[in-house]
């Protein structure tokens, strides 16, 4: 049967497949919608299905607030192209209004909400990929509950977003946090709020750090001590080329293991150990000064910490929570 090109204009709103796509699936289901859009659908599965072990690597993420409830969605794609097309932001934006709405608090909720035609966000997700030929999930879900939220999508790109909540109203405030937020990353609200877990991980790494920097110290005191140059004595490459360039003998390579050996073994039997704690206990305030939110330096003047800058516009404001998901390696 001849198909119109009013119901192909037709199928295409409802689906938001390509026209040709649209036409095919017309002409086999005999011009009958409901059997288009279910064929429509069923190539949408097949692609995502074939797709599935496809890197999403690239994807738009989105933020909102709204009624004492603000969230960032992530919808991953394969790449950039498809993900600035303005029917995938659209979807991603599409999948936060109602994801707000609900005040859905996991990705499994999220997936489950209707956003259109009674399609659910999990359809909704796989028709479109049906439709780009790419595979796509939602791999984001980040909320935050009640007042005094601020959103930031950093630089307007979708790539990257945040927000922050104070325990009271200050948007401007609130609104320069969650960039410093976006800019640096903090794992942690403060050194109260950061698990136990990462504290002992942090300052099993730190002791050790400092005790290899010790021996390091002292192998080198002695390398330079026995007259030998430290670039040389670095490692077996740089001896290779010492020898190479007759800089020093193969003998002189022995004696150099030798000191390394010998030195280390020492050092590391005899280190003090109240002097090591306290300098692992000095790495441990700069891991805090780095990455606990309230302790950073504020982005926009590095003489005062982020809780100074916020004590500056009143003295009992501070952040309570903050979110950040971005697409790109740190």
């Amino acid at each position: 049967m001849a198909i119109s090109i009013a119901d192909i204009q037709k199928l295409r709103k409802m689906t938001g497949a390509g026209l040709a796509d649209c036409k095919k699936a017309l002409t086999d289901a005999e011009g009958d919608f409901d059997k288009a859009v279910e064929e429509i659908r069923k190539k949408g599965q097949a692609i995502a299905a074939k797709r599935s072990d496809r890197e999403t690597s690239n994807g738009c993420v989105l933020v909102k607030a709204a009624d004492d409830f603000a969230a960032i969605v992530a919808l991953k794609c394969e790449t950039d192209f498809v993900a600035n097309g303005a029917d995938y932001i659209k979807l991603t934006q599409d999948i936060l209004d109602a994801a707000v709405a609900a005040k859905a608090k996991s990705i499994e909720d999220v997936l489950e909400l209707t956003i259109s035609d009674g399609t659910t966000v999990s359809e909704a997700i796989v028709a479109r990929s049906g439709i780009t030929g790419e595979k796509m999930e939602l791999d984001g879900y980040n909320f935050i509950e009640g007042a005094n939220v601020s959103t930031y999508d950093h630089m307007s790109n979708h790539t990257l977003c945040t927000m922050v909540q104070t325990n009271m109203p200050a948007e401007e405030q609130a609104h320069n946090i969650a960039m410093q937020v976006a800019a640096m990353n903090p794992v942690a609200l403060n050194e109260d709020s950061v698990s136990q877990d990462v504290k002992d991980t942090e300052y099993k790494v730190a002791i050790e750090k400092t005790k290899e920097e010790q021996v390091a110290k002292a192998v080198q005191a002695a390398l330079k001590k026995a007259g030998f140059n430290l670039y040389i004595a670095e490692n077996e490459e740089h001896m290779a080329e010492g020898i190479a360039k007759g800089n020093i003998t193969e003998a002189q390579a022995e004696e150099i293991r030798n000191i390394k050996a010998t030195v280390a073994e020492e050092k590391a039997a005899n280190l003090p150990e109240q002097m090591i704690q306290n300098i692992a206990k000095g790495r441990m305030a700069k891991f805090y000064k780095e990455n606990c939110l309230l302790n950073q330096d504020y982005i926009q003047d590095g003489n005062m910490t982020v809780a100074d800058y916020l004590k500056s516009a009143n003295k009992e404001l501070t952040v309570v929570a903050f979110k950040r998901f971005t697409l790109r390696s740190e």
